[in-house]
């Protein structure tokens, strides 16, 4: 007969360690819900006041609130049915949410509660075919494990630090993000100007950028046909697909994603520094996605066209990618699937700076990115982290 597992959390405080086993209660012995009447469409919002929290955030203030301590909100109705929020006090819900909250601030501390639903399945109580839906009724019942008070409040700690350290970051993350694109917008000349409004103060004295048109200065190539099938995880030649450069890659390519064993001598190979745009996509405005492969010898799949020129690759792909972006939109043809043509592209008018202040714009631009790169796998690891230690903070309920 098999000795009976303990209610215990595989990862536990070192003071908690002697404290036994957690008890079980369900979700109704531990908390309370409260509704809400309020719908978005017949409030009087206004840009400050109390805010009113929808199923992703706040839709707007108001000079009323419905509650006035921290609460938690779930998602009752529609779209993110289930989907918790830690609210702040003086605020209110719609009335496509409902508010949990803790029966006994004392015996059940808020915060904590809050993790510990975070870890319920609430996909198995949802009902409805047209608009989901899920009530307190429906999940009150359920058996969550319950630690002392003290050791609630330390879990909560934990985590909620960890909370606040990744919103930090994604804040950070949201600033370098707006300061991108205001770079992007100032470093390149706009319609009827013949120089960017920021200039590197090495370049002010400078002569105007020079106009050309795409085929003056560039070859435009067509890679040659890679299907799906043709993709391998130990193949030994690295490719690229045009699908690649809407999902994976930025303006800068530096390490390749796939690979094929299909014969080199049949296949377009990268010279480092080529600029590729896709031949096709599902709207205009996609298709102007322009990335800069950093090596030679990469196979170049049959829906790329590639642009090959002495101007610096980094540079035009942050070029096209944005001052070009509706330029090159205006360019596709197609309904279904748009369609962008070699010939279409080697019309492109472009104002080109001397390479030097290419390669400052350049520089500039993607060490730039390549911080944003790197905070983003920081929060994704620090997400990941924290997904580790949920699991091992609350124990396994044993049906």
């Amino acid at each position: 007969m098999s000795k009976k597992k303990k209610l215990i959390p595989e990862l536990r405080f070192p003071e908690f360690k002697n404290e036994g086993e957690w008890e079980i209660k369900s979700i109704g012995d531990i908390a309370i819900s409260q509704s809400s009447s309020m719908a978005l469409n017949k409030l009087e919002l206004k840009s400050n006041g109390y805010p009113v929290y929808g199923a992703d955030s706040i839709v707007g203030f108001i000079d009323e609130h419905q509650q006035s301590e921290t609460y938690i909100s779930i998602v009752k109705d529609g779209s993110g049915v289930g989907r918790l929020k830690l609210c702040q006090s003086y605020s209110s819900i719609l009335g496509t949410l409902t508010c949990l909250k803790s029966k006994n601030n004392k015996q059940y501390h808020l915060d904590w509660l809050y993790y510990l639903l975070t870890t319920v399945d609430f996909s198995v109580y949802v009902k409805g075919a047209g608009i989901p839906h899920i009530y307190f009724s429906d999940f009150k019942n359920q058996n969550v494990p319950i630690p002392n008070p003290k050791e609630q409040q330390k879990v909560a700690f934990c985590l909620s630090s960890l909370d606040e350290l990744i919103e930090a970051h994604s804040q950070k993350l949201d600033l370098l993000k707006v300061h991108k694109n205001g770079l992007m917008q100032n470093l390149f000349p706009i319609e009827g100007e013949k120089v960017p409004k920021y200039r590197f103060p090495e370049f002010k004295k400078d002569e105007v950028w020079t106009e050309k048109s795409l085929d003056e200065v560039a070859t435009i190539l067509k890679g040659k046909g890679i299907s799906k099938a043709d993709i391998v995880e130990d193949g030994d030649l690295p490719c690229i697909r045009y699908g690649e450069l809407y999902t994976h890659y930025k303006e800068t390519i530096r390490t390749v994603k796939s690979y094929t064993n299909s014969n080199a001598e049949d296949l377009v190979l990268s010279k480092a520094n080529d600029v590729i745009i896709p031949a096709s996509g599902e709207t205009q405005i996609d298709i102007a996605t322009a990335s800069c492969v950093l090596e030679s010898g990469i196979a170049l799949g049959g829906d790329l066209n590639i642009i090959r020129s002495k101007i610096n690759g980094v540079f035009l792909s942050y070029y096209l990618n944005n001052a070009k972006k509706h330029d090159i939109a205006q360019m596709a043809q197609g309904i279904a699937v748009v369609h962008l043509y070699p010939n279409q592209l080697k019309t492109l008018k472009l104002k080109i700076p001397n390479p030097k202040e290419q390669q400052k714009i350049a520089l500039c631009l993607s060490t730039l990115e390549e911080i944003i790169t790197e905070l983003t796998e920081k929060i994704e690891q620090l997400k990941q982290h924290k997904n580790g230690l949920m699991q091992g903070l609350f124990p396994k309920m044993i049906d």
